[in-house]
C-alpha cells in the first residue's frame, strides 16, 4: 500500500478507512481477522480504482 498510496496515506487508510468488501472492516482489522493479505489487497484495488498492471 506503501508503493501505490504513499506511506502516510497507506498508513491512514489501512488504518481508518472501512470498506464494505472487508466485511464492514478496515485493513488493520481485516489482517487481525485473519483475511489474507491478497484477498485484502484486491478489495484496495477495487475501491480505489489501482490500475491492473499495479495490482
Amino acid at each position: 500500500m506503501a508503493e501505490e498510496f504513499g506511506p502516510g496515506r497507506a498508513e491512514t487508510l489501512s488504518r481508518d478507512y472501512v470498506m464494505s468488501g472487508l466485511g464492514g472492516r478496515t485493513v488493520e482489522q481485516a489482517l487481525t481477522a485473519g483475511l489474507p493479505a491478497k484477498e485484502i489487497w484486491r478489495e484496495v484495488c477495487t475501491t480505489f480504482d489501482v490500475p491492473p498492471e499495479r495490482r
